[in-house]
């Protein structure tokens, strides 16, 4: 099955009782038993539900795995990965990632005796010397947030693994999307994915989701998430399958708006620097042409006028491009990470890495490219 066919039928079938094309809403949290421990398969719903199973097959099909599972939040999702750890047991991650992951790792599982190391994933070497006897779970963001870094998935997976097989590689795969790059292909172990975003598609929902190959890791992965209890609801699976069968056709629309957008703010005399994977001077520009099949829809960039305000400006005078947080949904949004996605980390922590107070994030949307470039030129000239 090609990938466009697969958001819309992989891992799906007809519901068994009716023959539903879409996966009924079940919406109860327990279920008959004939006999005590004798069921249909389910027996209470945080531990398993049909709607929810249903959406799980769908996402284990998008990224090429055995298994996936659907979380309350992407959080949650990353809570479960770290869950597979023990005390003293030391996590490599990059030095520009998610600001909520950030705060989960260094404000809640620090606490509990995991150690976290941070590098530059730009360079594999960076990450193969940062490796130690401690060292037991890698973890990617490709492309990074805010800042559109890539990391080469399938040689750092190489090289990790030529250090200790039994390491595991996590990819946030949440901007790129199963559209773009599949990193279990690439030889990874664990995906996560923020639901919320392009797999959902229409900022109605909040949900995590993981995938794997790996029979013995998905027992593990379930026992977890059953057992912490941070599942994701029928009613938000149901929205989730819904969103997942149009992701191909959005995210090709978001891959168009964005190269506009990006070409745009590239000659505009009001703008610095500019962060995409797909600009031909961006560092690792020929890795993110081999791993992905395109460049996504999420812009950062920075105003020549390196001033707070100037940003702020900018940001309040947006009509089409809404001010808020999270992306990848339908409708264009538009954030400033020191004040809003990456608030939690120190600010002298965002200056080491380039997240200064006139970087702007764009989650280019698939309104008409027309409306948004006439938006982004009216505010800009604010």
């Amino acid at each position: 099955m090609k990938f466009n066919t697969k958001t819309i039928h992989g891992g799906q079938k007809p519901e068994e009782a009716t023959g539903a094309v879409m996966p009924p809403i079940f919406q109860t949290s327990t279920y008959a038993q004939s006999s005590p421990g004798v069921n249909k398969g389910y027996a209470y719903s945080r531990s398993a539900n049909p709607t929810r199973t249903a959406l799980e097959n769908a996402f284990a099909a998008l990224e090429n795995g055995t298994h996936g599972f659907a979380f309350s939040s992407g959080l949650s999702a990353i809570d479960c990965v770290l869950r597979t750890l023990n005390p003293g047991d030391e996590v490599i991650a990059g030095d520009d990632i998610y600001g909520g992951t950030y705060r989960m790792f260094t404000n809640m599982f620090e606490k509990y005796g995991l150690k976290f190391r941070y590098v530059d994933m730009n360079e594999v070497g960076n990450v193969a010397k940062a490796i130690s006897d401690k060292t037991k779970l890698i973890w990617l963001e490709t492309p990074t947030n805010p800042l559109m870094k890539i990391a080469d998935i399938e040689e750092i997976t190489k090289a990790v693994k030529a250090k200790n097989t039994d390491i595991l590689v996590a990819v946030d795969n949440t901007f790129a999307t199963p559209y773009l790059q599949r990193p279990l292909d690439l030889g990874v172990d664990i995906v996560m994915h923020s639901a919320t975003k392009y797999l959902g598609g229409h900022s109605d929902l909040v949900m995590g989701a993981l995938m794997v190959k790996d029979a013995k890791l998905a027992e593990e992965l379930h026992f977890i998430q059953f057992a912490a209890g941070a599942i994701a609801g029928p009613m938000d699976s149901f929205l989730a399958l819904r969103g997942i069968k149009t992701l191909h056709l959005r995210m090709q629309r978001h891959c168009e708006n964005g190269k506009a957008v990006v070409e745009y703010l590239s000659a505009h005399s009001k703008v610095g620097e500019v962060f995409y994977p797909g600009l031909k001077n961006h560092p690792n520009y020929e890795v993110a042409k081999k791993q992905m099949n395109d460049f996504g829809g999420m812009v950062s960039f920075r105003l020549k006028d390196q001033s707070k305000q100037a940003a702020l400006t900018f940001l309040e005078n947006t009509k089409i491009f809404t001010l808020a947080e999270s992306l990848g949904g339908v409708e264009s949004l538009v954030s400033h990470p020191v004040t809003m996605t990456h608030a939690s980390i120190p600010e002298e922590e965002r200056l080491k890495i380039g997240i200064t107070d006139s970087l702007i994030r764009l989650s280019v949307g698939v309104e008409d490219i027309d409306d948004l470039l006439a938006d982004l030129e009216q505010a800009l000239s604010k």
